[in-house]
């Protein structure tokens, strides 16, 4: 090659280098890539959906009440679990141990809750439809709240009878009414429970699901801020600076997210989920009962008490994803919901009960693809190499950002 043309070719390559910085790395992606990014970024993220089960879910008043009783540890059989005491709002709204802790030991992860409201399914099975429905599960359970239906009632006359009273109306009559009783307690519970006339028992679950609604309007308002991610995205699609943003291992994970490894197939969109149900060969835990997952979700939220088409809803009608829903079908077997991965990384352990205990673990499941223990697995082998899969951690660990409370007031992070 003559002088000449070297230095011309120089040239073109250090203009070329100058032109990628000066847009914002946009030399770095494809058109369909940089349509990609955007999507995934949260400013893509729509406007919050009405919830017209809740007629209170927007009510400020409710979110007030709300989270005051999801932080209330009267609230629970022993006086000492809350909502919040497993949903820490220091720790994105999760514990951050593998099996949840009330006044019992769960069989699952908690999940966090920010953005659980777009969801049109909850917990790890889907056997929840709505937020409200999904509060209301854990004040009854035996190893988590562990409380009854008039228990509860009380404690909403005793503490919060004006709040309560303002957004819903007069409460029962509950002088006649048995301390503990509800139709999911233990055996003396339960017969206290039909032992009260119709009007009793509808009167005292009318408080109960209010409670699930005012909590609900609280969580409503749990969003998730933005990340370094979406500052490189939001860089490279609009052709301004994202020099220092990432690194070149980070840019060379988000690369392998969108493309090699295949992760958006599940994880898409702003909340970096497709809130689907997918058997991905997680193993079983030889200490836990089996889980058949969404199988059993599936047809546990078409017979729930409090879903969508029951009389406790404010809605009762137009229930697509009830009508659309699919059941005893063997795909569904282990099949467990696509969490956010937005703030992963201070999430650990991982998986529906903690069977990983750090993202190198995940990957590495990911990257194997072994077969499932029961029903058959979606994941292919992805061979990725070391570094790759180290590239693709480092891209996981930009989606740390904070975590928004009633849209405003920024939940502050420690690391």
């Amino acid at each position: 090659m003559s002088a000449n043309r070297l230095l011309i070719v120089t040239a073109l390559l250090v203009s070329g280098a100058v032109l990628c910085a000066a847009t914002g790395g946009r030399g770095l992606w494809s058109a369909s890539q940089l349509e990609e990014l955007q999507s995934l970024s949260i400013a893509a993220l729509e406007p919050l959906p009405a919830d017209p089960t809740n007629r209170v879910a927007d009510d400020p008043r409710a979110a007030r009440l709300g989270e005051r009783l999801f932080f209330d540890q009267a609230l629970s059989a022993n006086g000492k679990v809350a909502c919040g005491t497993c949903h820490q709002a220091e720790r994105d709204f999760q514990d951050g141990i593998a099996l949840g802790k009330g006044v019992g030991t769960t069989t699952r992860r908690t999940m966090p809750i920010a953005a659980t409201s777009r969801a049109p399914f909850l917990f790890w099975d889907g056997r929840k439809d709505s937020l409200w429905a999904q509060a209301l599960g854990p004040l009854e359970s035996a190893v988590e709240h562990g409380g009854t239906r008039t228990e509860y009632a009380r404690v909403i006359a005793q503490s919060y009878r004006n709040e309560y009273e303002e957004l819903f109306g007069a409460l029962p009559d509950l002088s006649s009414v048995p301390q503990f009783a509800g139709p999911n307690g233990d055996r003396s519970e339960v017969v206290e429970w039909w032992a009260l006339n119709d009007q009793q028992r509808d009167a005292i679950t009318g408080v109960f699901v209010n409670i699930g609604k005012a909590i609900a309007a609280y969580e409503r308002r749990i969003e998730f801020g933005p990340s370094r991610f979406d500052r490189y995205a939001d860089a490279v699609t609009t052709g301004k600076s994202a020099e220092g943003i990432l690194s070149n291992n980070e840019i060379a994970g988000l690369k392998l997210f969108i493309g090699k490894a295949r992760c958006t197939q599940c994880h898409n969109g702003p909340l970096f989920t497709n809130n689907e149900f997918h058997n991905t060969g997680v193993p079983a835990l030889p200490t836990l009962p089996a889980d058949d997952g969404r199988l059993t979700g599936s047809a546990a939220v078409l017979k729930d008490e409090f879903n969508c088409r029951s009389r406790w809803s404010d809605a009762r009608s137009n229930c697509a994803e009830l009508d659309y829903l699919v059941t005893n079908d063997h795909t569904l077997e282990r099949a467990f919901k696509v969490p956010s991965l937005r703030n992963v990384a201070a999430r650990a352990p991982f998986m529906h009960a903690g069977q990983f205990a750090t993202l190198a673990e995940v990957l590495d499941h990911y990257n194997r693809a072994p077969k499932a223990v029961a029903g058959h697995t979606e994941l292919t082998p992805l061979r990725l190499s070391r570094d790759e899969r180290r590239q693709l951690e480092a891209f996981l660990r930009t989606l740390d950002g904070p975590v928004l409370v009633n849209r405003e007031r920024q939940q502050k992070r420690t690391r």
